[in-house]
């Protein structure tokens, strides 16, 4: 049957435009849908959005074609310091973890870089790329399956057909909905604070995370003497914080930061939004996959939402290219479970894993205070151990996709 192209992709965030550009160098066609326009897309002013990468997640934008154009933008991260404390006192120093870049041969752990530069660099390479298509500023109101082809009804009314349809349409995705699958997870009764902030003092690279009884504070190093700030508090805290002006917002976050970059003032926006945990029960239906958050949206502990969803962009385009290669239906189940049996386990086992830190971590229980800061020091004191928590932490472990690794699919 002829389809207007292979996939079709709905959501024209990050990991929507990154498959698009993966399966284009596969030779396979894609047709992205976004319901925000080209303009606002396209706004470079800094909101104060960042992102963590991990060494894998670079290697991949790498070998799409986009980190030559973020690069000169990016914060290496050299090291990492992990800490239990309270809010005003400080953490708990002699229990840290320690992380230095030194310790693997591959260079920096990762990188941050700011949502203005990625999301445009991929704009950009999607509008310029000849088996790429876009359809901005359109909502998607209908989807059909059908033994040959995967087809969307658009708001304006136009239809498309693909041999896959794809959501990439965030937590509240509606092709998962539509497709009648359920979701299964929680509310964390937690809100996170987002922001970035100047300081006085150079970060030297270090990403910080200090958890607190109410929720971890992560503090990541971005270009010049800035970092951005993810604060995870209780809903209700966090609503009266989210409500003060920005002098007391800061009143607020000082005492959690601390002084040790010198004192701190806001640089950009202020976001905040409720932290659960939502996992598609499938990932994969009849011509039908989902990644990013609308396959699984878990806790923002270390900051692995974005690179779980360049995870699922590497493991899927793999898939549809050696099928492709073999002369198979691409948008065949046949072809589909593969994807599914490679991610089950990992998909599963990160929502475990942060569900079980974030609960772990983020309670004043003086006995799992003493437990966990002792598995702490342990660790910092274990060089094998430590270099196997930065490898797994860089997506550079395991049966990882070729993509993951900068080699084409």
């Amino acid at each position: 049957m002829k389809h207007d192209c292979d996939i079709l992709i709905v959501g024209g965030g990050l990991n929507g435009p990154a498959l698009a550009l993966a399966a284009a160098q596969a030779g396979l066609s894609s047709i992205v849908v976004d319901r925000l326009s080209v303009a606002a897309r396209s706004d470079t002013g800094f909101d104060g959005r960042s992102y963590a990468l991990a060494l894998a997640s670079q290697r991949l934008l790498a070998a799409i074609g986009i980190w030559e154009r973020v690069a000169n933008e990016a914060q290496p991260i050299l090291h990492i310091v992990t800490s239990d404390g309270r809010a005003g006192e400080g953490p708990v120093w002699p229990f840290a973890m320690h992380f230095d870049n030194g310790e693997i041969d591959e260079g920096a752990m990762g990188f941050m870089l700011e949502d203005r530069y990625l999301r445009q660099a991929l704009l950009d390479a999607i509008e310029a790329n000849p088996l790429v298509t876009t359809r901005s500023g359109e909502d998607v109101i209908a989807q059909e399956i059908t033994p040959e082809s995967a087809r969307i009804t658009l708001a304006s009314g136009e239809s498309l057909t693909g041999a896959l349809l794809v959501g990439a349409d965030g937590r509240t995705s509606g092709v998962c909905r539509r497709a009648g699958i359920r979701r299964t997870g929680w509310d964390y009764g937690q809100t996170a604070l987002v922001c970035a902030v100047e300081h006085e003092l150079p970060h030297g690279g270090t990403a910080h995370q200090f958890f607190m009884p109410s929720g971890p504070l992560a503090i990541l190093p971005l270009p010049g003497n800035r970092s951005s700030i993810v604060w995870s508090e209780a809903t209700e805290t966090a609503e009266r914080i989210a409500a003060l002006d920005d002098a007391g917002f800061l009143e607020a976050l000082r005492p959690r930061f601390g002084d040790f970059l010198g004192d701190i003032r806001l640089a950009g926006a202020r976001f905040s939004y409720p932290l659960n945990l939502t996992m598609a029960n499938r990932i994969v239906g009849e011509r039908l996959a989902l990644i990013g958050d609308a396959a699984q949206g878990v806790h923002p502990i270390a900051g692995q939402g974005f690179n779980q969803g360049l995870v699922d962009v590497a493991t899927l385009v793999q898939v549809l290219a050696e099928a492709r290669r073999r002369g198979e239906d691409i948008g065949s189940s046949l072809v589909l479970e593969r994807h599914r049996a490679w991610r089950s386990f990992d998909r599963s086992a990160l929502a475990l894993g942060m569900d079980t830190v974030n609960r772990l971590f983020s309670n004043d229980n003086p006995l799992l205070r003493l437990g966990r800061d002792i598995g702490m020091a342990a660790i910092d004191r274990m060089p094998g151990l430590r270099r196997a928590f930065i490898r797994e932490a860089a997506g550079v472990t395991g049966d990882i996709p070729n993509l993951l690794k900068g080699r084409p699919a």
